[in-house]
């Protein structure tokens, strides 16, 4: 025979029920944050050899020099092409300097794309900064359009400080344009053009 719930096992039930979807309801949560959460984690670290996005120069050089050479790649899902104007350059740690990537619209329609980047070795990405970068932003380019696309950028001096990174000498900056999951800017420029 079944027996007919007590009170008490109907109230443990429910503080079961409301404590099963607190979790799931969190869990949810956490991995909803997990993405901006992580991004955070690797600018404010380095990890994964991001780089730093800053404002300004440092006041100070220092006569450490760095090779950085310059890597580019385009998914194949967009038809651009896109490479660096030159494949390296020797800096001094906090000195600024710039380097520009070319891209071209292959296709006969305006296309949005975007740009992620890291660096190598991964350790140097924490001292790698960026004053401007054309991978703030997204990046239309007309059919058949070219467009230099530069980056500003330096090596912060406290690297020469950093016992980890005595080895490095050279610093690769790579990046890789991906079609724009929102093409409505294209759309709009598309609508705009005769």
């Amino acid at each position: 025979m079944n027996q007919a719930p007590t009170p008490g096992s109907n109230r443990k039930n429910k503080r079961l029920t409301i404590l099963l979807a607190l979790i799931v309801i969190s869990m949810v949560g956490l991995a909803y944050a997990s993405v901006p959460l992580y991004r955070l984690f690797c600018q404010v670290t380095g990890y994964g050899g991001t780089t730093q996005r800053v404002a300004t120069a440092p006041a100070e050089t220092k006569n450490r020099t760095i090779t950085v050479g310059f890597d580019a790649a385009v998914n194949d899902a967009l038809p651009w092409d896109f490479v660096p104007e030159m494949k390296e350059m020797t800096v001094k740690l906090g000195e600024v300097a710039v380097v520009n990537y070319k891209a071209h619209n292959n296709s006969n329609k305006p296309l949005v794309g975007t740009a992620t980047h890291n660096v190598q070795p991964d350790k140097a990405g924490i001292y790698f900064n960026k004053i401007q970068c054309f991978c703030f932003n997204q990046q239309l380019l007309a059919p058949g359009e070219t467009r230099e696309l530069p980056v500003q950028f330096f090596i912060d001096p406290a690297l020469a400080d950093d016992p980890k990174n005595d080895d490095v000498r050279h610093i690769t900056l790579s990046y890789t344009f991906f079609m724009d999951k929102d093409q409505s800017l294209a759309r709009t420029k598309n609508k705009i053009s005769p």
